[in-house]
């Protein structure tokens, strides 16, 4: 199994005027997005940490970055191990021992990304997906696992279009986690699905999109498709 985590792009393109910093506001990313747009999707919180693999291969856990090279900070090891450790049994309960399993997530609190202090005065482990030898688990599974582990997932910001999405993003909306603005949003559709090389459609956008670099070109509007 692959267990390092796909790419959520994000849903618009980036404008290489800028250097890619800045995005072309109505030109999605790809033409999946462009045709799913007005479809309903998923939203759920983005939150700002560092991308934590928890992975279990029937007998033991362990934990991974982003990428295999990727260098967790001690105090986040720390932490993952005072949480996860204790867990093997309730793992060995869950998962069939014949399955690899991965479970993706969010590092995040004190110390973790600038603001981190504003989730958390600690370091803890917030789940978004999770992956069972190649395949990603549907949003209701997902859940089902974060239950019976006694885990916390991401917030659920509701349910709308890609429109809607920006136009929230852009509008700014309050963290799950105390009164701050929210990093953005991560959308999936409401019935799963892949492109026709395989890859998965999800997609993201963050509120600092919407901070115009002062070198830019003046920002057209956010919600005309293109």
């Amino acid at each position: 199994m692959n267990d390092k985590y796909h790419k959520i792009e994000t849903v618009f393109k980036r404008d290489p005027g800028t250097k890619f910093k800045t995005l072309l506001f109505g030109e999605y990313a790809s033409p999946e997005l462009k045709f799913l747009a007005d479809n309903e999707w998923r939203f759920t919180e983005k939150v700002d940490g560092t991308n934590i693999r928890v992975m279990f291969d029937g007998q033991a856990i362990t934990f991974g970055g982003k990428t295999d090279n990727a260098q967790i900070p001690q105090h986040l090891v720390n932490a993952l191990n005072s949480q996860f450790l204790p867990m093997l049994e309730a793992f060995k309960s869950v998962f069939d021992d014949s399955h690899e399993v991965c479970l993706y997530g969010e590092g995040y609190g004190a110390k973790i990304q600038k603001g981190g202090s504003n989730y958390r005065h600690d370091q803890g482990f917030v789940l978004f997906d999770v992956r069972v030898d190649d395949w990603c688990l549907q949003w209701a599974d997902v859940l089902d696992v974060s239950e019976n582990l006694g885990l916390e997932t991401v917030p659920a910001v509701g349910f709308g279009t890609l429109p809607e999405m920006v136009k929230r993003v852009e509008e700014g909306f309050t963290s799950h986690w105390g009164d701050f603005a929210a990093e953005g949003i991560v959308a999936r559709p409401t019935t799963e699905l892949c492109t026709r090389t395989g890859k998965r459609i999800i997609t993201k956008i963050k509120h600092k999109d919407f901070v115009q670099d002062k070198t830019a070109s003046p920002m057209p509007s956010r919600l005309t498709p293109n």
